[in-house]
């Protein structure tokens, strides 16, 4: 007994090109390169730093020493070190893209990825 046929096999292959070519146009074409980081505990601001010209090494934030930031020369930043059990923060990688965000929710830390031009004191959503 078939399953697939051929026609079903050629609109999955034409789906997962597109999927595919859209993730790459996004990814190294239309991404805005972050320009601060912004690392929130508490749901407070601690940190922003200009991801251009910040140096290179590690740091952590006033309360929380057993979690530890890197920053790259690259302009990005992750998550380094942190005493939560599953590690999910450190796992998220580095950060360039204006957007991305990651978070380690047993310390209350959010590390996001700010573009230059954004509005901080403004709202984050109007609805009329």
């Amino acid at each position: 007994m078939k399953y697939a046929r051929k026609t079903d096999l050629i609109i999955i292959a034409i789906i997962a090109v597109l999927a595919l070519v859209f993730w790459l146009l996004n990814k190294f074409i239309f991404a805005e390169k972050g320009a601060y980081a912004e690392i929130y505990h508490d749901s407070t601001l601690v940190y922003r730093i200009e991801l251009s010209t910040a140096k290179a090494g590690l740091f952590s934030i006033p309360g929380k020493p057993e979690v530890v930031f890197q920053l790259y020369a690259d302009g990005s930043i992750a998550f380094s070190e942190s005493d939560c059990p599953d590690k999910v923060c450190i796992r998220s990688g580095r950060l360039t893209i204006a957007g991305q965000f990651a978070a380690c929710l047993p310390n209350r830390i959010l590390l996001k990825i700010i573009a230059d031009d954004q509005d901080h004191e403004g709202p984050d959503l109007i609805i009329e």
